[in-house]
């Protein structure tokens, strides 16, 4: 299939480029677009067969479920069997915004988004082009990250294009996502709430809220039972290049690979210090969180187009705003991969 690239623009072109858009959806067809976070992959949440064109597309897993997009509050509780105050209050403080929230699924949403698991997975992002291509469908939009399976998600519509051209059917590209990683995801179908995947929000967050939240961040290997979360696999979010993730010693990585002739890049986070020689490719993400957040995946996918033989990070501290980062870096480390 060809895959077209609909611009979002404030004229009559960007609105027949979301109305083209929007038909799509309609129709069971996949269309990429912009939310705050990363770019995701939408298909009509309500239609099984649209749903599982995404997986098609991505090769995901069948047990991985997928988070559904609504544009407000009342659109998120017509999809769950119960509504607690808990989600009222995180709605009220947190939506539009990168909080999904896991809930006890309707009737009405298809097995194949929940991965036939008794939650579902919903979200409001705060993206002005998502909202706007979610009132124009009028349907809830079930949308993974917009790349192939494992690999790392994608902030611009070019990098949709490099994972998916030829799979899926359209790309509305509204600019640069600005969040840079994945939603934070938390529990509420059970007895406390729990943070399955950490993301832009933070456990203190939720605290000044709900009270009490559980960290319940871990991996769930494939093959297992059907997850509650997307985003929970041990390899995901990783370059096609081998990448090493360190705690320390990794400029240090660097300078002995080059010398054994190999082609390797550096990620770091906060100021330069001792860096290895000007012929290594590097890049130097803030000492700030939620800013080298928004640049994450951009800079690795810098790097793997590179043409290396090996990405080595310097892992960020071992704090509390440093855990979604640290997560989806853990992810991306390839243990054992070999140099070519």
């Amino acid at each position: 299939m060809e895959t077209v690239v609909l611009k979002w623009t404030e004229d009559n072109a960007g609105r027949e480029a979301m109305r083209h858009a929007a038909e799509l959806l309609k129709k069971g067809r996949l269309v990429a677009f912009p939310t705050e976070t990363v770019y995701g992959l939408g298909a009509d949440a309500l239609n099984a067969d649209a749903v599982a064109r995404i997986y098609a597309a991505k090769g995901r897993p069948a047990n991985n479920p997928v988070i559904v997009h609504v544009p407000d509050e009342a659109s998120a509780a017509k999809l769950v069997g119960d509504w607690p105050s808990a989600a009222q209050l995180l709605a009220k403080r947190f939506w539009p915004g990168s909080l999904t929230l896991i809930l006890p699924r309707a009737s009405q949403v298809p097995d194949i988004v929940t991965a036939g698991g008794s939650t579902v997975a919903l979200r409001v992002p705060a993206h002005p082009v998502a909202l706007a291509l979610l009132r124009e469908a009028g349907t809830p939009i079930a949308a993974p990250s917009a790349n192939r399976s494992t690999r790392l998600s994608p902030t611009t519509a070019s990098h949709v294009m490099r994972s998916l051209r030829g799979r899926i059917d359209a790309i509305l590209d509204g600019g640069p996502a600005v969040g840079g990683i994945e939603s934070t995801v938390l529990d509420l179908s059970g007895p406390s709430a729990c943070i399955l995947r950490p993301g832009l929000i933070s456990k203190a967050e939720l605290e000044e809220v709900i009270g009490p939240v559980q960290d319940a961040s871990r991996v769930v290997r494939e093959g297992r039972k059907p997850m509650l979360s997307p985003g929970l696999m041990a390899r995901h979010y990783s370059p096609h290049t081998p990448t090493e993730c360190l705690e320390e010693g990794a400029r240090e990585r660097v300078e002995s690979l080059k010398r054994d002739g190999r082609k390797v890049g550096l990620l770091c986070f906060g100021e330069p210090r001792a860096m290895p020689s000007a012929t290594t490719q590097h890049a130097v993400l803030p000492a700030d969180a939620g800013e080298a957040a928004s640049g994450l995946y951009a800079a690795l996918h810098d790097l793997d187009d590179a043409g290396l033989d090996l990405i080595v990070v310097e892992m960020p501290p071992k704090t509390a705003e440093w855990a979604a980062i640290r997560d989806r870096l853990r992810r991306a480390h390839s243990p054992g991969a070999e140099l070519p």
